[in-house]
């Protein structure tokens, strides 16, 4: 039996190993930032949107559960290899778990190109709600506004256009 014909044969062996993968591509995708203050600049946005759309809603929030759990376990896999509860509750903690409900959302970017850019817009802009919220208990409304929205707003439209090229691309193949 192939490897591929086991994981066929387990399907929930096959959704734990694409949760593994996919907090792993998360991981990996906070490491790629931009250090601002207090919020860093990541391609995780781009992981998680990529996440619920190609493997469904279940699949991305386990992939995120995963993460945040390995995070809060003491792993470094947050952005710049932060790690812990400490990490958890800084002022990236709210933006950490935003992305639970913005994989849920993507996971339902299904349909034509218009369904499917509004589903991973408002996915891409959810995760701004509980993540001002945290960063307020820090800077304020408005210096969270400022700090944890508006120099995000380049990188959220290229990121949410790069996840829906991405998805179209790999739906077609």
């Amino acid at each position: 039996m192939t490897p591929i014909t086991a994981l066929r044969a387990r399907p929930a062996l096959a959704f734990a190993g694409l949760t593994l993968l996919g907090s792993a591509a998360l991981a990996a995708s906070a490491q790629i930032a931009l250090p601002m203050w207090p919020v860093p600049a990541t391609m995780q946005t781009l992981v998680v949107l990529l996440l619920g759309a190609l493997g469904g809603s279940r699949l991305g929030v386990a992939a995120v559960l995963a993460y945040l759990a390995e995070g809060a376990l003491g792993l470094p896999v947050f952005a710049s290899g932060a790690a812990g509860p400490v990490a958890l509750m800084g002022p990236t903690g709210g933006f950490l778990l935003g992305f639970l409900p913005m994989a849920w959302l993507a996971g339902f970017a299904r349909g034509g190109l218009a369904r499917q850019a509004g589903v991973l817009t408002a996915a891409h802009l959810v995760v701004f709600i509980p993540g001002v919220l945290w960063l307020s208990r820090f800077t304020g409304l408005e210096g969270a506004l400022l700090a944890g929205v508006l120099p995000f707003i380049p990188g959220t439209l290229v990121k949410t256009g790069l996840a829906l090229a991405t998805l179209r691309v790999l739906r077609r193949a």
